[in-house]
């Protein structure tokens, strides 16, 4: 298995990584080429060089009789990484062994040592989001041995820093390579160059010098160490990483940055534990998996690590960014522009880019005496909160000048809301909150402007003290209620000093208006030729003003434009809120299939109209026609000569609309031999109907047929041998 860095891209799985010899050369001290390098959050692959390592294991060791079994185990020991009182031995093993060896006292773990990746003069965005130039304009730049410790020490470990590079030459220490640097001796001066570019590019984030060149870093004067430990495609081992952070922690440094991640890895963790045992605070990249949930990678997940999310200039969450309960702070990661190799620099994205935003900051606050501990509180309880869930921003976005407490006299707070009342005035409750460094707050002066009309309607002053305050102030624009107006609220704060500070919100008072709360239109079917509706309706006003409600029927054409007004009515309302039910007529209109419109238009006492509308179809009739519900025929005696048939029948209509019964009786001819109508009405009807053929016999057929008003009829036909 591999660690990679990782872009917001498709990285190549890493090739296999050496245990390589190490320089480290002091660009503090002798302004040698020198470079520090890290990449982002990590995440596992397999590739060539997991083919290539495949009986390269690492093994947890916690006594000494499981050490000398390991080493007697071993084909070849690679590596020994030693925890203080546990260790970690890297080595070729047989499967053979690897089984023996896992089930032995004393073996911690047993893991395959694979890799872990990278994730992946102008002011960049991001620098400026985390207000780390103000810091920077008060003093505040990670090198200004304010501990008497010689500033901040900041390792990056990753990919390796481009020691060439005149953006950061200044500010680079020693360097040391477990990957050493493939290219040729331009690019690869020190073993621990940059031959990615990734280690470079978060170099430049943490740490970029302020002179007049290219970019400026979070901390502008810390001192960089690049600490390699991914390879020319972002790529290194389990083993590898881990050297590289406990070799962080055993040379003091403050704080290393995990611009890489992946699988949890047992070894890694023991390495981040070593470090964090020894005060060195880790910034992290939380992954960029997303958009998903709880798939925070590690290290980043470690609880030892900060885990760090990534956002956009809107200060929306990276759609890339990982997410989940181990975030801690969120930074920029979108579009970052930093330093790359060959003395260049480039735009990239991932939370391999927000992670040494957080790595800088924590750099700063050391280099001012903070633990490593008291550095991740501070920059936790001073995060910006910008909306997101905890999941996504964790404590909030990384806030440096917030976290190093370099804010000036200041309104840090002003909101405007307007309040309802019924004195004819607009009135707007002001929330707002102050602050002073100094402890010297004095007063805050409130000013309320119409900017409709160009006045100015009120003005209040508050006294305040200490170093911070806060409160609610009304202020009144007379006579203004309803007036629809805009307004400026301006806050000035002054120390006792006479400095001040200002800030100013606009708003606008609300024209209350009455509000058709529900309005439907509901047929009705009724007995009569007119086509009714039920138009249920409420209606409220906040001023409890409410005055009259119209209510009018429009018939519609196909086109939904009104064609005839049908109907009104005008209930009576008052109060705040009024409900209820008004029947409207179209008359005539009856089974005419047409579509009506009512219109709601209430108004309040000032005279404010608010309206709406709802729309119903009348249901076309088609009236059935009528039914034959019994139809049967009988003979009469055969010694009868002559012939005899009775005809049996009842009917029936759901219009309640019948008019006619006819029974018709034909003989073997076809010709008529007998026919009746009977008048009848209403829904249903019954009835017998006989007939003699006098001296005849044969068989007959015979047709009944109901009518009803409409013209609708319905007909059957029977025969019968008589």
């Amino acid at each position: 298995m591999e660690l990679e860095y990782m872009l917001h891209k498709t990285m190549t799985h890493g090739i296999e990584c050496h245990n390589m010899e190490n320089i480290d050369v002091s660009r503090r001290e002798v302004l040698a080429r020198v470079g520090a390098a890290g990449i982002g959050a990590l995440a596992v692959g397999t590739g060539t060089a997991a083919a290539d390592r495949k009986n390269e294991y690492n093994i947890g060791i916690a006594s000494p009789a499981a050490e000398r079994a390991t080493r007697s185990a071993a084909d070849q020991v690679v590596r020994t990484l030693d925890w203080d009182d546990e260790k970690t031995i890297t080595g070729t093993f047989s499967d053979e062994a690897i089984d023996n060896l896992q089930n032995r006292p004393g073996i911690r773990y047993t893991e395959e040592n694979g890799n872990l990746h990278a994730i992946a003069q102008t002011l960049p965005w991001g620098i400026d989001r985390v207000d780390a130039e103000v810091a920077h304009a008060d003093g505040e730049t990670g090198g200004d041995n304010t501990d008497g410790e010689g500033g901040a020490d900041i390792a990056i470990i990753d990919t390796g820093i481009d020691s060439d590079h005149d953006d950061l030459q200044a500010n680079l220490g020693k360097g040391k390579a477990f990957v050493e640097c493939k290219g040729s001796p331009h690019m690869c001066g020190q073993k621990w160059d940059d031959d990615n570019g990734h280690g470079t590019h978060v170099a430049g984030i943490a740490g970029a010098d302020d002179n007049s060149l290219g970019v400026v870093g979070v901390s502008t004067a810390a001192t960089l160490h690049a600490v390699k430990v991914l390879d020319s495609n972002g790529s290194g081992s389990y083993s590898d990483v881990a050297a590289g952070i406990k070799y962080v922690a055993d040379q003091g440094w403050d704080v290393g940055n995990l611009s890489l991640g992946g699988s949890r890895s047992s070894t890694v963790a023991d390495a981040v534990q070593y470090a964090d045992k020894n005060g060195v605070f880790l910034a992290a990249a939380a992954g960029n998996s997303g958009p998903c949930t709880d798939c925070v990678g590690y290290p980043a997940a470690e609880p030892e690590c900060v885990a760090v999310s990534a956002t956009t200039k809107n200060d929306s969450l990276a759609d890339f960014s990982s997410t989940g309960p181990e975030v801690e702070l969120a930074a920029p990661g979108k579009g970052i522009y930093s330093t790359y190799p060959g003395d260049d620099y480039n735009t990239l994205s991932g939370t391999s880019m927000a992670s040494p935003h957080v790595a800088g900051a924590a750099g700063q606050l050391m280099d001012n005496g903070y633990t490593h501990q008291e550095a991740r509180t501070q920059l936790n309880s001073t995060a910006e909160d910008i909306g997101l869930s905890s999941n996504e921003q964790g404590n909030g976005l990384l806030d440096v000048e917030a976290a190093l407490g370099t804010a000036e006299l200041g309104v840090d707070s002003l909101s405007a809301t307007e309040v309802e009342t019924s004195n004819g005035d607009a009135e707007f409750d002001v929330s707002w909150s102050v602050s002073d460094p100094d402890s010297n707050l004095d007063t805050v002066d409130f000013v309320l402007q119409d900017t409709t009309a160009g006045s100015q309607d009120d003005s209040v002053t508050v006294s305040v003290s200490g170093d911070s305050a806060s409160g609610t102030t009304r202020l009144v624009a007379s006579g203004d209620e309803n007036s629809g107006h805009s307004y400026d609220v301006t806050a000035t704060v002054t120390d006792g000093d006479g400095n001040t500070a200002s800030k100013t919100v606009s708003t606008s008072e609300t024209e209350d208006m009455p509000a058709v709360d529900s309005l439907s239109l509901t047929e009705v079917e009724t007995s009569d030729s007119d086509a009714e509706f039920d138009v249920d309706w409420a209606v409220s006003d906040a001023d409890s003003d409410l005055h009259t409600l119209d209510l009018t029927l429009y018939e519609l054409d196909s086109d939904s434009n009104r064609v005839e007004t049908e109907d009104s009515a005008s209930p009576s309302v008052s109060g705040g809120s009024v409900s209820g039910t008004t029947r409207l007529v179209a008359s005539g209109d009856d089974g005419s299939g047409n579509t009506y419109e009512v219109e709601a238009v209430v108004s309040d006492t000032d005279g404010t109209t608010t309206s709406d509308t709802a729309t119903a179809t009348e249901s076309e009739e088609t009236e059935s026609a009528p039914t034959i519900d019994t139809f049967t025929l009988s003979s009469g005696s055969p010694n009868n000569p002559h012939a005899e048939v009775t005809v049996d029948w009842a009917v029936s209509d759901t219009n309640s609309n019948l008019d006619t019964v006819e029974v018709i009786v034909d003989d073997a001819d076809e010709s008529e031999t007998f026919s009746n109508t009977t008048d009848v009405s209403g829904g249903s009807a019954s009835g017998t109907d006989e007939f003699t053929d006098k001296f005849d016999s044969g068989e007959y057929g015979v047709t009944l047929t109901v009518t009803d008003t409409a013209g609708n009829s319905t007909t059957d036909s029977k025969s019968i041998t008589a």
